[in-house]
């Protein structure tokens, strides 16, 4: 699945569905931007572009990104890339930007944050999708 973009006046939301590992940080941080219970469940002007962008940043599988307007500000990558090992049961955190590619060569996903599986149990290999959590 292609990300969905919520537009916004200043800034626009991306989310994954297929690499959300369902952590919970955008509704516990904006809760009035990110609600479930409606739909649209993103509404990218319900908070200011900077306070956006500190939540969406602590996304830890990447499946939310800022998506800048023309003139808006520049997405700062860390200087090299990290990877921060999980638990058994979480995933590995790719940071800095990373391309993950199939067997064939097609790009799986590509961004500041990747988030891989370490249980084994995801449908979407080898990128996490929170069945550690189920």
């Amino acid at each position: 699945m292609a990300s969905k973009v919520y537009t916004g006046k200043d800034v626009d939301v991306a989310f994954d569905l297929d690499t959300c590992i369902h952590a919970g940080e955008c509704v516990r941080g904006l809760p009035r931007v990110f609600d479930t219970d409606r739909k649209p469940w993103i509404l990218p002007d319900e908070a200011g572009a900077d306070e956006l962008r500190d939540v969406v940043a602590r996304c830890p599988s990447g499946a939310l990104e800022v998506v800048e307007k023309a003139g808006g500000a520049e997405a700062s990558a860390p200087s090299a890339v990290q990877v921060q090992a999980g638990s058994p049961q979480g995933p590995h955190i790719v940071k800095g930007g990373c391309t993950v590619l199939a067997a064939d060569g097609t790009v799986l996903k590509e961004g500041a944050v990747v988030a891989l599986c370490a249980c084994g149990k995801t449908g979407n290999a080898p990128l996490c999708d929170g069945s550690h959590g189920r």
